[in-house]
């Protein structure tokens, strides 16, 4: 049974109707990235964490940043991950830092925050070429990071569950890290913006048809590129041998039928696949801290998920241990 769009949501796009101004679409990059400023004013900081680290790593003619957040205690795992924004706007210091403090204190984990570079000015394939270079580094120092041998998880929303879904295809067929789960919020997978669900009136909210037509166009102008499945990872030939998943839709989003899509092609292809709808919410639920109950409500969800998988993951057998 459908549930409607839940309250808080419907107030939140009221109170930007009655502010008026533009469509994302109508927008240049710049001011689109201001609205980051405002959102995270209105979220506020995130919660304190054990240690914080940021550092510049070397991507393909520039560098990026990454922010390294412990839990107290001893890490249970290594999350690296990927924000959300179209592969346009958001970053590490405003509206996903509170994203990776609350997954590092409800999880345990050391949560790698990747600030790849962004389109237009960083076009594809920028943004995953940078992130192949974090998750890299963040596999060579799991040391550092927690402790030998714990496992290493991506996650991300919308453009960042399209890299973290590319980062354990480029594993896979790069011969390494390995990726021992991964975790996908509304993802992109595809680039058919026909779909039910991009056509439906009732999700044309805060992300509609033609905000993510406006996010393609700025980071891959080409339309037949943008099949390729470094783009579009629902077209890779093969989802096989790639790591357990969780996959997370909205019920209200242009995303949702995608999300779908490739939770089914996964496990077509033998993955391990959770999936779940967040009931009566819309597209960016997740990054919306102290403004949409999706927020409290999601991070809670994956949190589980993943601390489920870690719990499992540590009674595994060590196939090197002997017995006598």
């Amino acid at each position: 049974m459908t549930m409607p769009l839940e309250p808080a949501s419907r107030d939140f796009l009221a109170q930007l109707a009655e502010a008026g101004g533009p469509a994302v679409d109508h927008w240049t990059p710049a001011i689109a990235r201001m609205s980051d400023l405002i959102l995270a004013g209105l979220s506020g900081p995130g919660p304190a964490v054990g240690s914080v680290r940021s550092l510049e790593l070397d991507g393909k003619g520039g560098k990026f940043r990454v922010r390294v957040l412990k839990p107290e205690g001893e890490p249970k795992a290594v999350l690296v991950y990927f924000h959300g924004g179209g592969w346009v706007v958001g970053d590490i210091d405003l509206q996903y830092d509170h994203v990776g403090r609350r997954l590092a204190n409800l999880t345990g984990s050391t949560v790698v925050m990747v600030n790849y570079r962004k389109a237009p000015e960083h076009p594809f394939p920028i943004a995953i070429e940078d992130s192949y270079v974090a998750l890299n580094w963040a596999a060579e120092h799991t040391a550092e990071l927690a402790s030998e041998g714990v496992p290493l998880i991506v996650a991300g929303d919308s453009a960042g569950g399209n890299i973290s879904a590319v980062m354990t295809l480029w594993a896979r067929d790069k011969a390494g890290p390995k990726i021992d789960y991964q975790v996908l919020v509304y993802p992109v997978t595809d680039c058919d913006v026909n779909t039910a669900s991009y056509l439906a009136p009732e999700n044309q909210l805060l992300l509609d048809r033609d905000a993510m037509i406006w996010f393609w166009d700025h980071y891959l102008g080409h339309e037949k590129v943008r099949k390729h499945p470094d783009a579009s990872p629902l077209r890779a030939e093969s989802h096989a041998g790639l790591p357990p998943a969780l996959v997370y839709v909205a019920e209200y989003d242009p995303l949702h039928d995608e999300g779908v899509a490739y939770a089914k092609a996964l496990e077509a292809a033998g993955v391990t696949v959770t999936f779940a709808v967040a009931e009566g919410q819309m597209h960016a639920y997740f990054q919306m801290a102290k403004l949409l109950p999706g927020y409290d409500d999601g991070m809670q969800l994956v949190a589980g998920h993943i601390n489920s998988f870690v719990a499992a993951f540590d009674k595994e057998p060590d196939p090197c241990a002997t017995t006598t």
